[in-house]
């Protein structure tokens, strides 16, 4: 029998893990009558490619692991297949786990669907239809017998999951994005999320684990992400984990390798702080999920955060400057209305991390927002992802208004590109964090432009519409625009012409090989400098640095 393990990832970058491991769970228990083989695509490629390549293998059993990202692709590379090949089809995956039925009620060319882990299960329906023995005692297997839907509840597994690492895996690697799995479940239940639901909290062999990061870290790739909901749930062990990073760092693995880690920040130990502290720029990134700091609707939606030590900690990290941080919040949530996520979006701002994520609920299949509508009512789209549309506190029209707030902050802040203008305008100007995005964002209106439009609407609109200083704003515009991009073209709008600009640029350049950038700031009495070719910060901008006018003398008549 042969076994095409298939998954359709998000982008080229990312490897995905899900395959793999069925794959690991297949060489352990398969008989060798069994024959498996992994097949990653993107979801933005050629669907008929992916069928040729497929059948090229001639499988008796094709598997797709799905997400809401690619499930309706997923579906129709199925139906495809089956017409080409009637082989098995078998999904598996958080997108079909809790609806089995729905899936095999109306997707007649799905054989099985198989709920949750399945490095036990999977191969135990492979051995099994191989063999053409009795499925029905296959825990989380669900499929039609003579069109009657039968379901085998699942059974929760206490084991070590086998380590999907294997030659195979570290040749179809290719430097990208890896993923590690070092603890199962998650010790929350919030209500918008299926972690907690899955399985019980338990955790990997930790030797095991530091096996596996070495040879991660040593494959060519850049970004290591460990993918456990929550890091940092028993402290010791995370500890122990980021201890091993620091003394193997430059020694058995090399040092431009990048972990990234899921954090519950309110939870972090002082011991853990310490230990990020004393980390070398870049090492590590660490993303926190907030989702709200609306104390109703974090326990409407049954997430105990204590919010105090969450931004007491989040500043602690950010003032490390030594390393990325990701932040998260969620539109839609129970009992926030448009002011609620206001005050959550300026305090989530504040904390200054590098990047403020700003995501729209999703009403997942199996989480029990979809499955308690009562408790949780809103509207939200049929089709995947099942992103809300409008609830009791937010209207339609405000749903769809934050979205354009959400283009604005991806634009201006997360990209990096205009972090002094936003400084600017929020520190010196006293703007609300939010009316910023949610006001420029509106009147842009998610309209496409290269980074020089939109730099040269975004001094317009806040120079023809607000009391600013228009020179200081210009000004802080071009020091962002110098620091962000070595190729950009700078609007003649916010390009200033000074005497003094030849003389400086003439002090600051000779002499030096590096890439040097020079611009005259009148208005703040300075002369910027950046240096184009040095190593940018966790913003993604290049080093400048800031000296006064007198500096450079007046030129004669």
């Amino acid at each position: 029998m042969k076994a095409a393990i298939c998954c359709l990832n998000a982008k080229y970058i990312h490897a995905s893990l899900a395959p793999w491991c069925l794959k690991a769970g297949v060489d352990l228990s398969c008989s060798d009558k069994v024959e498996a083989r992994v097949f990653e695509f993107t979801i933005n490629g050629n669907t008929d490619d992916y069928i040729d390549e497929i059948c090229e293998f001639s499988p008796d059993v094709i598997s797709f692991t799905c997400y809401i990202w690619n499930i309706t692709k997923t579906l129709d590379v199925c139906q495809k297949l089956k017409k080409l090949t009637n082989a098995i089809i078998i999904l598996g995956g958080p997108e079909v786990s809790y609806r089995a039925r729905d899936i095999l009620e109306n997707h007649k060319y799905v054989d099985y669907v198989l709920s949750g882990e399945g490095e036990e299960t999977y191969p135990l329906l492979l051995n099994k239809l191989n063999n053409n023995e009795y499925i029905a005692d296959v825990p989380g297997i669900s499929y039609r017998d003579k069109e009657e839907f039968i379901s085998v509840p699942e059974k929760e597994s206490t084991n070590t999951p086998p380590s999907p690492y294997n030659d195979e895996y570290f040749n179809n690697l290719n430097g990208r994005i890896t993923y590690i799995e070092t603890s199962r479940g998650c010790p929350y239940r919030c209500a918008f999320c299926l972690s907690g639901r899955c399985s019980k909290l338990r955790f990997f062999d930790i030797e095991q684990v530091k096996t596996d990061i070495i040879k991660l870290a040593s494959s060519g790739t850049q970004t290591l992400k460990f993918v456990d909901r929550t890091f940092n749930a028993n402290a010791d062990r995370a500890n122990k984990i980021i201890k091993f990073i620091l003394d193997n760092r430059g020694v058995n693995f090399p040092e431009n390798v990048c972990f990234h880690f899921e954090i519950a920040g309110d939870i972090l130990k002082e011991s853990t702080l310490q230990l990020l502290k004393s980390a070398p720029v870049g090492l590590f990134q660490l993303e926190i999920g907030m989702q709200s700091f609306n104390e109703d609707t974090l326990k409407a939606i049954n997430r105990k955060t204590d919010t105090s030590k969450l931004k007491e900690n989040i500043k602690q990290l950010v003032d490390f400057n030594n390393m990325h941080i990701h932040i998260d919040l969620i539109a839609g949530l129970t009992g926030e209305d448009f002011e609620s996520f206001r005050e959550s979006f300026n305090t989530g701002y504040n904390l200054k991390a590098h990047m403020l994520q700003m995501g729209f609920l999703k009403l997942l299949h199996g989480s029990d927002m979809r499955e308690s509508p009562d408790k949780y009512p809103c509207e939200y789209k049929k089709e995947p992802p099942y992103e809300v549309t409008s609830t009791p506190w937010l209207s339609k029209a405000e749903i769809n208004s934050l979205k354009l707030t959400e283009d604005a902050l991806n634009r201006l802040y997360n990209s990096g590109r205009f972090i002094k203008s936003l400084d600017y305008l929020i520190t010196e100007c006293g703007f609300e964090p939010f009316d910023v995005f949610h006001q420029f964002g509106n009147m842009i209106n998610g309209c496409k432009m290269t980074l020089s439009q939109y730099a040269e609407h975004f001094y317009t609109f806040f120079k023809d519409n607000t009391k600013v200083n228009d020179s200081l704003l210009r000004e802080h515009i071009l020091w962002d625009m110098l620091c962000c991009s070595s190729s950009l073209q700078i609007p003649d709008s916010i390009k200033t012409k000074d005497p003094l600009y030849r003389q400086a640029k003439r002090k600051f350049t000779e002499g030096t090989s590096d890439k040097i950038k020079v611009a005259v700031l009148r208005e703040m009495g300075k002369i910027l400098v950046v240096n184009q070719s040095g190593t940018k910060d966790l913003h993604g901008r290049y080093p400048f640095k800031l000296y006064d006018l007198s500096i450079i003398k007046a030129p004669e008549n």
